[in-house]
């Protein structure tokens, strides 16, 4: 094991029951001794993820099951972990959601509200809870996982791309608030290969699915990329030819740039942006 500040520390992960946030869990368990707490819903997934791991490192993961949303699951877990006496050194936070593809108007306001509670209010709910903590440790980091969205916001994603700016500058002034005692890390991916498309018509579409294919990251590959990111504590990562591309284009045309990337998505034309350009 190479000599890194994250060998050996306990770690917070949300939504550890699949895509990044599994593979993130997995990394940190098998790569750097890490005792890891996973954070999701889904009992199945977790115990999957605990039968994947092997008897080798299934000592090093524990689970709790709870709505990362809710405010007070987020005080009950502290609390407990502090009757517990577990000491935490770095939370990442991964959950979230991506709302389908469709103009404001046709979102409901369950829709609406929960994407901000699971984007941005989890990450608010969870560092309030566990700051404590985390000053405690010696060398403590939070990680929030946002997303592409946050740097240019495309049609049809007026609710995702609001929760994750949110993110984005509540990380922002975290990092500086909390600059010499904390490492504060924000990692931007694009479209990566995992579960979050299951809100999307691409689910039903070959074209579609093709479409996301060509424009998403490998989930491996885009947590090699991130987990590369937080072991010399990058303060902000991109990854992904979509996120750099959108990144790129928003400083440089903030709104001609938007513009050309929505004629792009109404020129192909897919299912599942149908909602957005069709009235």
């Amino acid at each position: 094991m190479k000599k890194c500040w994250l060998n050996n520390k306990t770690a917070v992960v949300t939504g550890a029951s699949g895509g990044m946030g599994a593979g993130i869990a997995e990394t940190l368990i098998k790569e750097h001794g890490c005792t890891v707490i996973g954070i999701a819903r889904s009992e199945k997934k977790m115990l999957e993820f605990v039968e994947d791991l092997g008897d080798e490192y299934k000592d090093k993961f524990s689970f709790k099951l709870f709505d990362v949303s809710s405010r007070e699951n987020w005080e009950s877990f502290a609390a407990e972990l502090q009757e517990k006496g577990t000491k935490i050194d770095i939370l990442i936070n991964n959950a979230g959601i991506l709302p389908r593809f469709t103009r404001f108007d046709k979102y409901s306001y369950e829709e609406i509200e929960a994407a901000m509670n699971i984007n941005f209010y989890s990450a608010v709910y969870s560092i309030k809870a566990l700051l404590p903590m985390l000053m405690e440790s010696d060398n403590a980091g939070i990680v929030n996982i946002d997303s592409a969205a946050a740097l240019m916001t495309l049609p049809g994603t007026s609710i995702y791309s609001a929760s994750k700016a949110a993110l984005k500058g509540f990380t922002e002034a975290l990092r500086a608030e909390y600059k010499g005692k904390i490492y504060v890390g924000l990692v931007c991916p694009g479209f990566t290969k995992t579960n979050i498309f299951r809100n999307q018509k691409a689910d039903d579409n070959k074209k579609d699915q093709k479409l996301m294919n060509l424009v998403s990251t490998d989930c491996d590959k885009m947590v090699k990329k991130i987990m590369r990111g937080i072991r010399r504590k990058a303060k902000l990562q991109v990854h992904g030819f979509d996120a750099h591309s959108m990144s790129i284009a928003n400083r440089a045309l903030p709104v001609d740039g938007q513009e050309m990337f929505g004629s792009v998505m109404k020129a192909s034309k897919a299912d599942m942006f149908s909602d957005v350009f069709n009235d």
